[in-house]
């Protein structure tokens, strides 16, 4: 059993909300890198072009690449052998996102109650999720998620006799009923399978596997691919203004379901998909 203690957590935590608002993942740099070499539509260019210079400045000067610097998604990847001692789990989690939000100088956008509203001042709580591993280490992820995005993602129970189909018309409906709002390209994860809570969060884990992987599954990697030139042919492009770059990357993540259901979500990510990683 070896023990890990609350405050290392909390530390890492502050680390990856600073690094992830200020750096974007390389493989989410080298997508739009090489989609603005594909891409022949003069506006799509420009906006592309400014798109690379703002995750470039933003990296060379330890600033924010969006103004929305998101809720603090935690998804903790416990093992087992762990013993966490010298504090409370969530509170040691919150703690990181307060003082990571606080000391990087990121907007504070949670509010206390969904509807008599309030801001909590801290970016505070953490959507906190955990999962329990074989092992002894904590693998800590911090995706922090921008609303223009969150607000435009769809869950949908279908019934199996929609069969493949019907996923693939939900994935491009989800995405065009999205058009210009999450400042498109955009990363779309999705999630089948499992309930209606479960298929949401694979969608966002979805969100947190690198943009040129594939899923393991052969079927489902086809899947991807074919669904990604599909949104591509949709035409939104860079921001809304047209162009073969709508999206830089669809992920998928299934999982077991009941034989009455096929849940799937789609969680759809702006450009600045972010995420950082770090085990303790």
């Amino acid at each position: 059993m070896r023990e890990i203690q609350a405050q290392q957590i909390t530390d890492v935590v502050e680390k990856l909300c600073i690094e992830a608002n200020q750096y974007l993942p390389g493989d989410v740099q080298g997508a739009i890198r090489q989609c603005r070499a594909c891409e022949d539509w003069e506006i799509a260019q420009g906006v592309l072009d400014k798109i690379i210079t703002n995750f470039e400045i933003a990296e060379n000067e330890n600033v924010p690449i969006c103004q929305d610097t998101g809720m603090a998604c935690v998804f903790l990847e416990i093992g087992q052998d762990v013993h966490i001692v010298g504090g409370d789990l969530s509170e040691a989690v919150d703690e990181g996102v307060r003082r990571g939000y606080t000391n990087g100088y990121l907007r504070k956008s949670v509010v206390k109650d969904p509807v008599r509203r309030g801001n909590t001042g801290d970016n505070t709580p953490a959507m906190l999720y955990t999962e329990i591993v074989p092992g002894e280490q904590i693998k800590v992820t911090v995706g922090p998620k921008g609303f223009g995005s969150e607000n435009m993602s769809m869950i949908r129970m279908f019934k199996p006799s929609a069969g493949l189909q019907g996923i693939k018309d939900f994935i491009l409906e989800a995405v065009e009923t999205a058009g210009p709002n999450p400042c498109p390209p955009m990363v779309v994860g999705v999630g089948i399978g499992g309930t209606f809570d479960k298929c949401a969060l694979l969608a966002k884990k979805a969100l947190m596997r690198p943009v040129d992987s594939s899923n393991p599954d052969p079927f489902y990697a086809d899947l991807e691919k074919e669904m990604l030139e599909k949104v591509n042919e949709l035409g939104i492009g860079p921001q809304g203004f047209g162009g073969k770059t709508t999206a830089i990357g669809l992920n998928i993540e299934t999982l077991p379901t009941h034989i009455a259901g096929m849940p799937c979500a789609v969680n759809i990510n702006c450009h600045v998909t972010r995420h950082k990683t770090e085990v303790i």
